[in-house]
């Protein structure tokens, strides 16, 4: 529809601009006219419009078509989306091409014939819509690319472990290798992913994540590769894969130990061809992505042939990155925990808290089964129910969260009936017994390992 549109007429001549306003004002919805080309600038900068029908000679005498030359440039100086549309009264091929070469989309020789102009300013309306459109569009993607590969959680270390760690990524992210991060569940191998992505040659393209461990078995090929409208039930519409939608950037494929022998092959095959077919569909896509996958579980498992196919081994690992626990690095308990004391002192209003030298001490000489994330949890537990300004050891609940949980010989009945208490006790139970591998709580709760973070969020841990 070009009836709300909004264009310009430059010329000198009043009959041109009264044909004009006449022909266009049934099909645009306002036509501006214009004698003077010096009042082009002030028009552009009063009003948004769609396009400029531009006169290329102005004055008697005149026919180089120099003038409407160096106005079009002008034009497209202060506006480079404008689409400008060229009048000519003697059809000289060598200017109208040069015009074109200058940014003209399209031109009209006078006199013209009124469907050719009617569809010519159709047409520039439409481009110059869909600039605007593609504009807004690569805004909206820019925003994108830099909140998921920037992160918000820096890296914190200050131990010769992880310095070691950096100095692999440093020297592994501008390459294309695929890089394998091994790590127990909470040390950060998210972090390591972005981090990788941010200092590559792809930084400025998308990051995304996949957790390879949620994704039913029906629904993996619609995930990763696409599908087309009808291809199954419930495929309403064509739909990208994640493939698809990392092109050009990073897909980060976590939780990737977990993955099935029979998927495992698929992944196989896409990453060997470089190629992936949407489900329903007879033609494939070719695909630009580094991988960057992780996984918890170690490395001596996935040399089992029967748990994890060597030759997507030998495609993911071309360089290997093994996140050190919480525990062997010490020297960065400290500096984690003062950061997440500082940042939800802040999130939760209050003033901030600091460790008193024994809350210190018990920090360090704890053994952190959740590594990281399980240090994030018990600082931001303590922010919230202590109401003192230093943190002593009983605020951080360690001993709680070191218990074994124990075999009773008979269900006592529970003295708080609340569902959501319970609920809460029951996933912190199943945390704690399983050193808050996500994975295997999730699996005892008969959870998915998604439903799991999204109650863990609910109740604080």
């Amino acid at each position: 529809m070009t009836d709300s549109a909004k264009i310009l007429i430059v010329d000198d001549d009043e009959d041109i601009l009264t044909a004009g306003r006449l022909l266009l004002r049934r099909s645009v919805g306002d036509v501006f006219t214009c004698r003077r080309p010096e009042e082009i600038p002030e028009l552009l900068e009063m009003h948004d419009f769609d396009a400029v029908l531009l006169d290329m000679n102005f004055g008697p005498g005149e026919s180089s078509g120099v003038q409407g030359l160096e106005w079009l440039e002008r034009i497209l100086k202060i506006d480079p989306k404008m689409v400008v549309v060229m009048i000519t009264a003697h059809g000289g091929v060598d200017t109208v091409v040069e015009a074109m070469k200058r940014g003209a989309t399209d031109f009209v020789a006078k006199p013209w014939q009124n469907e050719k102009v009617v569809a010519t300013i159709s047409a520039a309306i439409e481009l110059h819509r869909s600039r605007v459109e593609t504009e807004s569009l690569r805004g909206a993607n820019r925003l994108l690319v830099e909140s998921t590969a920037g992160g918000s959680t820096p890296i914190l270390s200050e131990s010769s472990q992880m310095q070691a760690v950096l100095s692999l990524v440093e020297r592994a992210a501008p390459t294309d290798a695929n890089v394998l991060i091994l790590g127990e569940n909470g040390t950060g191998k998210e972090l390591i992913a972005r981090e990788l992505h941010r200092q590559s040659l792809r930084s400025e393209q998308v990051f995304l994540s996949v957790d390879m461990g949620s994704i039913s078995e029906s629904l993996f090929e619609s995930e990763l590769f696409g599908h087309k409208k009808g291809s199954f039930t419930g495929a309403n519409q064509d739909r990208l894969g994640r493939f698809q939608a990392a092109h050009g950037g990073t897909l980060f494929l976590d939780e990737i130990g977990n993955l099935p022998l029979r998927q495992q092959a698929k992944l196989l095959s896409a990453l060997e061809q470089r190629k992936v077919t949407p489900v329903g569909s007879d033609k494939s896509q070719e695909i630009d992505v580094r991988i960057i996958a992780a996984t918890n579980v170690p490395i001596g498992v996935l040399h089992d042939a029967d748990r994890f196919r060597p030759d997507l081994l030998f495609r993911l690992n071309t360089v290997e990155i093994t996140l050190p626990p919480l525990r062997e690095r010490s020297d960065d308990i400290l500096p984690i925990a003062n950061h997440y004391a500082d940042v939800y002192s802040r999130k939760y209003g209050q003033k901030l808290k600091t460790f008193s030298r024994a809350a210190e001490e018990a920090l360090i000489n704890y053994d952190w089964p959740g590594n990281v994330r399980a240090l994030r949890h018990a600082i931001e537990r303590a922010i919230i129910l202590s109401s003192d300004d230093i943190l002593e050891p009983r605020d951080l609940q360690l001993a709680a969260t070191d218990i074994a949980p124990t075999v009773a010989t008979h269900t006592p009945i529970p003295t708080v009936l609340n569902l959501d208490q319970m609920e809460k006790e029951a996933i912190g139970k199943a945390l704690r017994k399983h050193g808050f591998n996500i994975s295997r709580a999730a699996k005892e709760l008969g959870l998915t390992r998604a439903s799991l973070y999204r109650r863990m969020e609910k109740h604080g841990f």
